[in-house]
This record gives structure tokens, sequence and C-alpha cells, in this order.
């Protein structure tokens, strides 16, 4: 625009002839002769984009699209496959010439591809959540992981809480909606949803949905509704889609470093807490105080659900149970029956009778083992050879010295069964009264399993009951007094 002011100016002000300007401003005389009349921007409209590498090749790439619409969606090729395919044929242009040309034929076939309108939405406090997934990377102990990054948004006041897990089951997805709960300080009256398994269990035509009975059992105790969104319609939740984008670069790049799990939580809510100082997109406040005005109109929590998934379990003849290719050890008297395990975010619990037999840290890694001694002790009684190369016993850290015991009795013949037998009469004490019987043993000088055992028997031996109160009818009024030169007389008699 300031070439068409300057050629006006020229010629209509400074009375230079056309073709002086135009051998200033290196320009054609009909381009000069153009701009002369022109008293708006001038607007370029291409009539033809001219595909001077892709030309030769786009009757294949048609063909190859044609071909494709025919198969179901996760079968057709992408726009990268498809330029691949091209470059075997002999196409040597770019990449984004094939995406455009995708692009293109696919709205000329679908004109709903176009870009739609939409009514924008307005919620009341309280009134609607939305929850989504993502994948991010970070780096964890010095390793990168890909992980998966639960989304919380409250449509009102727009507050967020992002929370991350290494997968996306069903456990994840219980303690996710416990934790944002409680840093929310209350449940909105909807939560909005994709079809994603662990909420959906079977989609009908319409809005009806059969939701997972676990996941209601949640919606039940918080009291808030489910909904979930037409399938392809992200729009239906379209504050949480929004989200993503944004804590991906707000917070995953660079991409963060932290030691766990816990460490990175810890700085994602303190985050999202941070950028609730933020102005609201549509209120004269921020969003802090929005979701002060918003928490009021939140359900109370009263009681924390207890987020896990429960499913029977068969224990191996190693007292083993296999959870996601890791194993974890319950009670020798549980080996070969069937047991109830309830899987949580961060723990391994197994149920028995209704009680808790045994609970392990869950770990997400592969093939690794976790077992307790203390459920292999009653194998002891009857093969106490075990304690020498069982990996239970190989792998226990023990006191020093009980550990120091353990070292010298495994020297001595039957020294197995000697330390068998102070394991399982630790069973009920404990380590902690175990290493002090140790170490009274030691200071009495080689120590033995009768020692061992009789220190450790007075050390949780129950306190003894006090003296009985004697009856008054029965007390004695009158002491007898000792009189010990009586013995002299015994003496006498047998020194006759």
């Amino acid at each position: 625009m300031e070439t068409i002011a300057k050629i006006r100016r020229r010629h209509l002000v400074n009375g230079e002839s056309i073709s002086a300007i135009a051998r200033s401003l290196n320009l054609s005389r009909n381009t000069v002769k153009k701009y002369m009349n022109a008293a708006d921007e001038p607007r370029y409209l291409r009539q033809y984009q001219h595909k001077p590498q892709l030309g030769p090749f786009l009757a294949i790439l048609d063909k190859w699209l044609e071909h494709d619409q025919l198969l179901p969606k996760p079968r057709r090729r992408t726009s990268r496959r498809l330029f691949e395919g091209l470059q075997n044929e002999g196409y040597h242009g770019a990449y984004d010439s094939i995406q455009r040309h995708v692009k293109i034929w696919k709205v000329s076939r679908d004109p709903s591809k176009l870009t739609q309108a939409f009514v924008p939405l307005s919620f009341a406090p309280g009134d609607v959540g939305q929850f989504d997934w993502s994948y991010e990377y970070v780096v964890l102990g010095g390793v990168s992981h890909t992980i998966k990054l639960a989304h919380f948004r409250l449509a009102y006041s727009r507050q967020m809480f992002v929370i991350a897990y290494p997968r996306e089951t069903q456990e994840m997805v219980l303690d996710a909606h416990v934790k944002a709960f409680s840093f929310f300080g209350g449940v909105p009256r909807q939560m909005i949803y994709d079809n994603l398994k662990t909420v959906v269990q079977t989609v009908f035509a319409g809005k009806s949905r059969r939701f997972n009975g676990r996941f209601m059992t949640l919606a039940n105790h918080y009291l808030f509704e489910p909904v979930a969104c037409t399938p392809a319609s992200g729009w239906e939740k379209g504050q949480v889609e929004n989200q993503v984008g944004n804590i991906r670069e707000w917070l995953f790049t660079p991409t963060p470093h932290f030691d766990d799990f816990s460490g990175l939580n810890a700085w994602l809510a303190q985050r999202c807490g941070e950028l609730s100082s933020r102005r609201h997109p549509q209120r004269a406040e921020t969003i802090a105080a929005a979701m002060r005005d918003e928490r009021p109109a939140l359900n109370p929590v009263s009681v924390p659900f207890n987020s896990y998934v429960e499913q029977p379990l068969r224990v191996s003849s190693t007292c083993l149970i296999t959870i996601d290719r890791n194993r974890y050890s319950v009670p020798a008297a549980w080996a070969g029956k069937v047991i109830s395990v309830r899987l949580s975010a961060e723990y391994v619990r197994a149920v028995a009778d209704g009680l808790e037999i045994a609970c392990h840290v869950r770990v997400f890694g592969r093939d690794q083992v976790f077992c307790d001694p203390w459920h292999y002790l009653p194998i002891l009684e009857t093969k106490p050879g075990a304690l020498r190369h069982g990996t239970p016993f190989v792998n226990w850290t023990l006191p020093l010295s009980v550990e120091n015991v353990r070292q010298a009795l495994l020297t001595e013949p039957k020294g197995d069964r000697a330390f068998a037998d102070i394991l399982l009469g630790a069973r009920d004490a404990g380590l902690e009264a175990l290493d002090i019987a140790c170490q009274l043993a030691l200071e009495y000088g080689k120590p033995s399993a009768a020692v061992i055992l009789n220190e450790l028997r007075r050390l949780v031996e129950p306190p003894r009951a006090p003296s009985l109160d004697v009856p008054e009818n029965l007390r004695l009024f009158t002491e007898p007094l000792a009189d010990c030169t009586r013995y002299d007389s015994l003496l006498a008699v047998n020194h006759v």
C-alpha cells in the first residue's frame, strides 16, 4: 500500500511521468498505470496454484485416496504415508504439497470438514466440570518418560487441575477424581467426559450410555452426574480440550526434570494454583477470584472415595500374585487359594475373608518380584534350609545384631534350624524386640537359640498381675517375729 501511495504522489502531485516512475521503482509501466487508479489496498486472489512437482503424480494420489476412503478409518494411510509412497514412485517435491492436497480432497468430499460455527456458552457456578487425558514427556530420575496427564476444568471459574500418572487405567481415573475434588474443595453437579472405556462401558445411539460400574460407584459417592460427549465432538468439552495445549506450552516446554511422580505432582498442583492468578477470559477478575465465588456452589466432600479396583487372583505355590507382570507376596497360608486384590494408584492390597493380609507399594516396571520375608516364616518350620538361598531371606536387610547372630548360627550344624526357630519366635514380637534380644545374647558370649528366645520372652512377657488384696478377716493382727536362733538348736542336734 505504501508503494501505491508513493506512485500516486509522484505522478499526481509532483508531475513525474509514468515511464520515470516505472524506471526508478523497477516496475512495469502497466503496473504503474494500474496503481494510479487504486485508492484501496489491493487484494490478490489466486485463481490457480501451479504444482510443478506434484502435478504428474496427482492421478496416483487421488486413486490412493479413493481406495483408502473405502477402508475402516484405522487402516487409512496418513498424509505422511502417502508422501512416502509417492517418493517411492519418484516424487521429489515437499511434504506440505501432499498435506495441502489431501486436506482439499477431503473437504471436497465432505463439506462438513470446513470450519464450523458454534454458539458461545455460559455456565452457572458449580454446574459443570470437564475431564480429559493427554500425553506429555518428562524426565524422572534421569530417564525420559511418556506420562499420562489427567486434566480437570471447572467451566464457570476456569480453575484447572492436572495430575500425572504412568497409565490411564481405571484406578488412575478414580484416584485423579479424588485428588481433583480435594484440590477444588468440592464437586460440580456434572462432569463431562469422552467415551473412554474406564468411564463408558457401552455407547448407544444418541446420548444414551452405559457407564462403568466402578466409575458409577465414584459418581454416586460424590453425587455428580456423568455426561459423555457425542463421539468425535470434542467441542462439547472445549475448555479442557484447549487446556491440554496450554498446559503443554506452559508446564512441559521445556521438558521438566523430577526425581519421581511425587515431586512432579506436587509441582503441578503448585503451578495450578499459581496459574489461577491469570485474568478470567470472560470476567473482569482473576480465575482465583472466580473460584472463590464458585466454591460455595460446589457439593462439599465429606469422606474421600476409596479409589481402588478389585479383582480375584489365585496365589501361586510360591506365595505370589501377579499384577502387570510384577509379582507380590502374600502370607504362606494362602498359597494355592483365590484371594481378592485391590489395586490403587499407589498400593497393591491383598484381602481375604474381609481382612487385609498384605500390602505392597505398587511399581510400574516389569518382571520384578517383591517378597515380604514375614509372609514366608511358616514355611521355615518344615523347610529351614530355605534360609540359605530363599529369595525373601537372602535379600532381607536385618538389624546388625540379628545379622551377626545369623552368620554365627549358619556356620554351625543345624544352624539354619536354630535361626528359623528364632525368627518364628519373633513373629509377634517384631524385629525391634529381636534386635534387643540378640544384643543381650551377644553380650553373654556365643549366642544360642535358647538364650535368644529366653531373652525375647522376657522382653515381651506381659507385666505380672498386682498382689491380691487380702480380706480383712484373713489378715494377721499379730505377726510372728523371726527367731533365727532356733536354727542353732538344729545344728547342735546334728553335731551330736
